[in-house]
């Protein structure tokens, strides 16, 4: 960008693309920035690449998908093209073809291996990152068929016990296939595998058959060799992957992109073995006699066998670690219980927000993710993600995912104190430096508080979290320095007590800037509610202002700032009882919602539980969901069609209504809905990490009403004050360990 600068280089750009009719490139440019506060960063280039990777892929989809409809696509693609379906989209202007509608898939994968094979809503199998996928059919000879991308309904679940697996079931005019996907180790190598019941109850002429497909749920995913090999057993794709048919091969059909699709006139296609195409999009069909019942397993390798095999952890030993949810309610259960397990499966070693589109790293994700992990009692995986974190820093201090989001610092220090907190362990002596670098680095990057502007002593204007508008002053990063800097002198007081001042008296300066200038916008706006930046109106984008109440707790839970930022938001930026985003992810977002959720529930306002409510009504079949949700489809609209954020919310969130950490104190069950209570079933959570140590909390419904309450900690130290709260009773009796609670006669308290 630097180059533009240059006169003649500008002068070149502008007149090559004038004399050929095209807008004038710098007059775009300066036009774009004006729409933004300047800053010393554009978009950060990670994201620009990844913008164009995925959009690169959506123009081949708009050259070859519209264009051959009479193919059978994935079900993202049977919905979205289809005029008479509510996920229809226009296309008519749009240069490229993406997945707007039903961006949902569901990962699979084992502890520790880095490699998420997905099954979209239909069973569609997705073994290798980005590849291509195998879809499972049944063809009778008089024409009816079972494709499950084009059939509106089908169940599908994830079996958890003892693994991870997918399974989808549909049906149609007596027939019916169920597919189970999970990744298991043969021989200490991890495999994906598929296995397939289908049933004909007519029990006439009809073929299983399991096709090669070159798409995959995000579009097209070029297949341009393939070949069954000699043992009519074994595909080979692309002359590397391979996937394994527990029998032979009965009929084999082959097309190229010029012969169509496969499946189109698929019994009149003659016997191939393999088939090449240039354009890399090659089908194929391995047909399997059904007689009233089949079954069938493939299997795909996801390592080479001719490596060392690794013993790594299972998921029996994960879950035994983990902390525990037993409730009466079985949606909420099931959705805590699929958290768990997407925390436990995308942190191999780094953190992942998704297992596609988002297989990569922020620290901002990461941060909540950890978090979750470390509440989770998960310390083991979370410290080796935390370890992770140091090679990312720059010399200058800054902890660095994508340039120019000025959270990350904050992030890092909060995480890393956190850390220490709730496992009550010190830090390596190794986290000392890059701890103060990181600290240094804040107070450095901080505007001069000495200014009559309204951003005067706040951060940068910066890019920050992409989905809160243009290039900002944003409060979100400056609450995150404020934390940071908190964190900075908790981590490092005990080691240099000067260094510990330091870093505190940074902090309360930081704070002192955040509350004039929020004083200021009290002023502008006629309100207290917290805009997303000082030269912001009340927008959609001061979601992330909240952040001062949850997770950081930087103002108390009673802030007039605060609660009217979520009296706005609830207002005007939620729909159907969940916060919908308008700039970039336009679409509902299930972790936003909650962590609204967490100001409520901190504020002793019973609101919380009907967002809680909204967002496992969200939450696809499998207990995922995608990062923003489309309001009328329900099905994926933006990000990662299994957002790891969301999944780390639901588990804060639980743990929220059984603990709270307020100040010195823990407040137990204040978010615990009544309805559980009517069920006269004992329920639990833990034994869950705070900062004064591990506890086990226990509620078992007595006789006329009663309520026992039992804690089973182990303290860092001595036992802090400890308060009850469960809502509509009170103590009756209590000990150490736990109390008698009796209903409210007024019915006072938070109620649900």
């Amino acid at each position: 960008m630097k180059l533009l600068g240059w006169f003649p280089f500008r002068y070149i750009i502008r007149k090559a693309a004038t004399s050929q009719g095209f807008l004038d490139p710098i007059e775009l440019l300066a036009r774009l920035r004006a729409l933004a506060q300047p800053s010393e960063v554009g978009e950060p280039v990670e994201l620009l690449r990844a913008g164009v990777v995925f959009h690169a892929r959506g123009l081949i989809n708009s050259k070859v998908i519209q264009h051959n409809l009479d193919w059978l696509w994935p079900y993202w693609v049977e919905r979205q093209y289809n005029p008479h379906d509510i996920s229809f989209t226009p296309r008519a202007f749009a240069i490229t073809h993406i997945n707007q509608t039903h961006r949902n898939w569901s990962a699979i994968g084992l502890p520790d291996l880095d490699q998420y094979p997905i099954v979209d809503p239909r069973g569609l199998l997705t073994p290798k990152l980005d590849g291509w996928s195998l879809d499972v059919w049944i063809l009778r000879s008089d024409g009816s068929r079972l494709l499950p991308s084009r059939q509106k309904d089908a169940e599908q679940f994830y079996n958890m016990d003892p693994g991870l697996a997918v399974v989808t079931v549909t049906g149609e005019k007596g027939m019916q296939l169920r597919t189970v996907s999970e990744v298991v180790r043969r021989n200490g190598y991890a495999c994906c595998e598929m296995n397939i019941n289908a049933s004909d109850s007519e029990g006439g002429d009809a073929w299983l058959v399991v096709s090669a497909r070159p798409y995959n749920p995000e579009g097209i995913s070029f297949i341009s060799r393939l070949e069954l090999l000699d043992s009519a057993s074994t595909w080979r794709i692309n002359d590397d992957d391979q996937i394994r048919f527990d029998c032979p091969v009965e009929k084999h059909r082959v097309a190229s992109y010029l012969d169509g699709d496969v499946y189109l006139g698929i019994h009149d296609r003659a016997e191939k073995k393999e088939v090449n195409c240039q354009a890399g999009l090659a089908s194929a069909a391995a047909m399997f006699r059904l007689d009233r019942e089949r079954q069938l397993k493939l299997s795909i390798p996801l390592e080479e066998e001719y490596t060392e095999p690794v013993v790594k952890p299972c998921w029996l030993d994960e879950r035994q670690t983990a902390c525990r949810l037993v409730c009466p309610e079985s949606r909420y259960q099931n959705l805590y219980d699929a958290a768990l397990a997407s925390l436990i499966l995308h942190s191999p070693r780094d953190v992942y927000p998704g297992p596609y589109t988002y297989k990569r790293f922020w620290f901002r994700d990461a941060a909540f993710i950890v978090h979750a992990l470390l509440c989770s009692g998960l310390e083991d995986r979370a410290r080796r993600s935390i370890d992770e974190f140091f090679h990312r820093q720059t010399p200058l201090g800054y902890f660095r995912s994508q340039e120019g989001e000025w959270d990350s610092n904050g992030e890092v220090l909060w995480i890393l104190n956190r850390y220490k907190e709730l496992t009550g362990l010190d830090i390596p002596n190794s986290w000392l430096r890059p701890i103060e670098k990181g600290g240094r680095w804040i107070i450095r990057k901080l505007t001069n508080d000495d200014e009559e502007i309204l951003h005067a002593g706040l951060l940068p204007a910066g890019f920050s979290a992409e989905h809160l508008g243009p290039n900002d002053y944003y409060y979100w990063d400056d609450f995150w320095a404020a934390s940071g800097l908190r964190s900075c002198s908790a981590l490092l007081e005990e080691h240099n007590e000067k260094l510990g001042r330091e870093f505190s008296n940074a902090a309360d300066r930081l704070m002192v800037s955040i509350d004039r200038s929020l004083s200021r916008c009290y002023e502008r706006l006629g309100r207290p509610a917290i805009p997303a930046s000082p030269y912001r109106r009340l927008d959609a984008g001061a979601i992330g202002s909240i952040v001062a109440g949850y997770p950081l707790q930087l103002v108390s839970s009673q802030d007039e700032r605060l609660l009217d930022c979520v009296e706005y938001l609830l207002d005007d930026c939620f729909v159907d009882g969940a916060f919908f985003q308008d700039m970039i992810h336009s679409g509902m977002n299930a972790y936003l919602t909650l962590q609204t959720a967490q100001v409520l529930l901190r504020a002793n306002d019973p609101r919380f539980l009907e967002l809680m409510d909204s967002v496992a009504d969200l939450a696809s079949p499998t207990g995922q969901w995608p990062e923003a949700i489309h309001p009328q489809t329900r099905g994926g609209c933006m990000g990662d069609g299994q957002h790891v954020w969301a999944t780390a919310e639901w588990v804060l969130m639980i743990r929220s209504c059984f603990v709270l950490e307020e100040g010195n104190r823990l407040i137990l069950g204040a978010g615990i809905p009544k309805r559980w209570l009517h069920c006269n079933k004992r329920f639990s959570f833990g034994p869950t990490f705070t900062r004064f140590g591990a506890l086990t909390v226990t509620v078992d419904p007595r006789q006329h009403g009663r309520l026992l309450v039992e804690w089973e900690p182990r303290w860092h130290r001595q036992q802090p004050e400890i308060d009850i709260a469960i809502p509509g009773y009170q103590v009756r009796e209590r000990s150490d360990r736990h109390a008698l609670l009796e209903p409210l006669a007024s019915g006072t308290g938070i109620t649900s």
